[in-house]
């Protein structure tokens, strides 16, 4: 009976280092989850015993542990441990919250666009800013068509430069080979080199134009409306807020029914502030808009103007000077290409 206790108690050895560490338990995991248990639901560590048939088994074959050396170190390692539970767990319940809210003003929202839909809710309604936005939307879409059109433009253009240069090549070519008709294709080659040579300068002038309007139309209107879409979904954030409110108002005035009024109340001053503050934004912004639109077009509109009226009037002079009023520097021919040591 002596010997059979001493083997089941040397199977429940638990190692102990030289410092009065315990080591590592390779043998029962089972046994490591029942020593956790004991060590975090146990009233006092030195009252506590080992079992050889499990936690809660019969008396037989019991280790005192208070000759086990070295329980601050299982405290401090069972109190990390559930510290950082308790920071997952916390982590986990922020989250939580936060997708609470978002679903809870998710609701709200849909609500308040369901009832103004259908005609069933109010809503807050700036008639002059309104106008304001609805003239942006309506000028983008203009400005739109018209940088579609330029873009055409100069595609068709280009592809005609380079059919006039493929023809004063052919023309030049033929002036050599042809002595009896020498003089007059060498006319025809001159005029195409000097049509084409116009030509590129009228190409750079309307690519100049046509990236400014691009960078006025895709950036900075872009810019406003990004704006305009933050505002009005404030907007509709603050009249569900407020509609909120005002159904509470005509509810009942008991404890229950006081302290959602006054944490209605709190939210609709947090969305009318933020709904106050992007409706200022948005008067701002487009103000700066209009005087940036016309203080571009104005400049853009009479470069597209002086080197269309130059280059069909011929007049290469007045072309390139056009060019350079504008600051306009053309790339040279071949530009693009890479240079002999960069195709090595």
């Amino acid at each position: 009976m002596t010997e059979s206790i001493m083997s089941k108690a040397a199977t429940m050895e638990i190692p102990i280092n030289s410092n009065g560490d315990t080591g590592t338990l390779t043998e029962d995991d089972s046994l490591e989850q029942d020593l956790q248990q004991v060590m975090v639901s146990g009233p006092n560590l030195n009252e506590t015993s080992i079992v050889s048939g499990g936690y809660g088994g019969t008396a037989e074959g019991i280790i005192p542990t208070s000759s086990i050396k070295g329980s601050n170190m299982h405290h401090s390692s069972s109190s990390s441990s559930m510290t950082a539970e308790e920071m997952t767990r916390g982590v986990a319940v922020e989250k939580l919250e936060t997708v609470k809210k978002w679903g809870y003003n998710t609701y709200k929202c849909t609500k308040q666009m369901i009832s103004e839909r259908f005609g069933r809710g109010s809503r807050t309604v700036d008639l002059e800013l309104e106008a304001q936005i609805e003239v942006l939307r309506d000028t983008k879409r203009k400005y739109e068509n018209m940088l579609r059109l330029a873009r055409a433009l100069t595609n068709h253009f280009y592809n005609m430069v380079q059919t006039q240069h493929a023809l004063g090549d052919t023309f030049a070519d033929l002036s050599q080979k042809s002595p009896e008709l020498r003089d007059e294709f060498g006319y025809n080659a001159e005029t195409q080199k000097l049509l084409c040579k116009n030509g590129e300068t009228l190409l750079g002038a309307v690519n100049f134009f046509v990236s400014s309007i691009n960078t006025l139309v895709n950036k900075t209107m872009e810019d406003t409306l990004m704006t305009i879409k933050m505002y009005e979904n404030a907007r509709l954030e603050f009249d569900a807020y407020r509609s909120d409110l005002e159904e509470l108002s005509l509810g009942p005035r008991d404890a229950v029914a006081m302290a959602r009024i006054d944490a209605a109340q709190q939210q609709y001053h947090v969305h009318k502030e933020k709904y106050e503050r992007l409706r200022s934004d948005v008067t701002i912004k487009l103000k700066f808009l209009e005087e940036n639109k016309v203080k571009v077009m104005h400049k853009q509109l009479l470069l597209f103007h002086n080197a269309i009226s130059a280059y069909f009037a011929g007049n290469q002079q007045q072309l390139e000077q056009t060019l350079k009023q504008f600051n306009i520097k053309l790339r040279p021919p071949g530009a693009d290409k890479p240079s002999w040591l960069e195709e090595q």
